[in-house]
């Protein structure tokens, strides 16, 4: 396949994920969330982050969350004790839905809608900790300029989190006829394209933009954030996946491979 530009595979992303948008707030799940987050000690952030989190230490905190989707997990943070969130997202349709929620919270975290790439001056050097959550890093075209921009968000001395998807699940298809045969190299270089709404349960048959998925090794994650003057004080893996339900088949296997991970970067 023809790889795509940078700046294609980022403005494609974004229009694919307004126009799923609709989708997610469909969901059944939707009205539950409206009600849950009027609820000042709402938290749906799992055990695995929140103890995370707690050792890096979120209370009284000034924090971001990059890649915050409908701001579930934004507004989550202040359960933990955080003294401020903004959440940024490229998709102003998921933040509309974020808003929604925030009107309903007793809690006032702060949107702003932006492509990663080009964050607003405000918020440099802003941040005692960042934080990235499942699905955030393969959608970045290159991964080692992501992570200049998300360490700008931090003061010297701060913090990201990250609770991501392990790049070994790429080299599978949960959906193939053996779901646990090799089917893509660790090492791919193009990215998984989907033109197709981008949803967590099952599928949408209708067209949306192309969306294109990136994978990333550990060695590209890790030396992308070297570089970006993070220093690694923190890095776990997980045989549970944090992803989409298709990917829970990989759980309690004999021979287990390790599904998601939790990493610390500090800003030197």
């Amino acid at each position: 396949m023809e790889m795509p530009s940078k700046e294609k595979a980022i403005a494609s992303n974004r229009d694919a994920w307004n126009d799923s948008a609709r989708h997610h707030k469909d969901n059944p799940e939707w009205p539950s969330l409206l009600t849950a987050v009027t609820q000042g000690d709402f938290c749906c952030i799992d055990d695995t982050l929140r103890g995370v989190l707690e050792q890096v230490g979120v209370d009284g905190k000034d924090v971001v969350q990059l890649g915050c989707n409908n701001g579930r997990e934004s507004l989550s943070l202040f359960a933990l004790g955080a003294r401020s969130v903004v959440g940024v997202d490229q998709s102003e349709a998921f933040l509309d839905q974020a808003r929604e929620l925030a009107t309903r919270s007793p809690h006032a975290p702060e949107f702003i809608e932006a492509d990663i790439h080009h964050l607003p001056r405000e918020l440099h050097e802003r941040f005692d900790v960042a934080l990235i959550t499942i699905g955030v890093l393969n959608w970045m075209p290159d991964i080692g300029e992501f992570f200049r921009h998300v360490a700008q968000t931090l003061k010297p001395g701060g913090a990201l989190v990250v609770y991501e998807t392990h790049p070994f699940l790429e080299m599978f298809d949960p959906e193939a006829a053996d779901p646990y045969g090799l089917a893509s190299s660790y090492f791919r270089s193009e990215p998984f394209v989907q033109d197709q709404p981008i949803v967590y349960e099952g599928k949408v048959e209708q067209p949306a933009a192309t969306s294109y998925w990136f994978v990333h090794t550990l060695g590209e994650i890790f030396t992308g954030a070297i570089e970006a003057g993070l220093q690694i004080s923190h890095f776990k893996e997980y045989p549970h996946s944090n992803r989409e339900e298709l990917y829970d088949r990989y759980q309690k296997q004999a021979a287990q491979l390790p599904l998601c991970f939790t990493w610390v970067g500090v800003k030197r």
